[in-house]
């Protein structure tokens, strides 16, 4: 097992690290809801594979994560509500952007 005190000293800082972990890496595969949203009548054929891909690369750094830490639930917890939250954020970003008639940036 690895020294828990590199996941953090705390809970408190071990949701946070694995919260940005996720939010990292589905930023690392996709673009931003903002992005997502202006150009959701081109991109919305691709947009959420994408943002499921990023949630998946997410989910192994959580579980490992989950493994090394002896508390378990800090790392579930923060990836978990992070993953919730941006998927949250990019379906509604896709929701709006094909609801709006305003023209993309690309």
């Amino acid at each position: 097992m690895a020294d828990s005190s590199l996941l953090g000293r705390n809970d408190a800082d071990t949701v946070a690290l694995f919260a940005l972990t996720v939010y990292g890496v589905v930023a690392a595969a996709c673009s931003s809801p903002q992005t997502a949203e202006i150009n959701a009548a081109k991109r919305a054929g691709t947009l959420m594979k994408w943002v499921k891909l990023g949630l998946a690369q997410a989910a192994v750094f959580v579980a490992i994560g989950v493994y090394l830490d002896k508390r378990r639930w800090p790392p579930l917890l923060g990836g978990a509500l992070a993953a919730a939250m941006l998927w949250a954020s990019y379906q509604h970003a896709l929701r709006s952007g094909l609801a709006s008639g305003a023209p993309g940036t690309e």
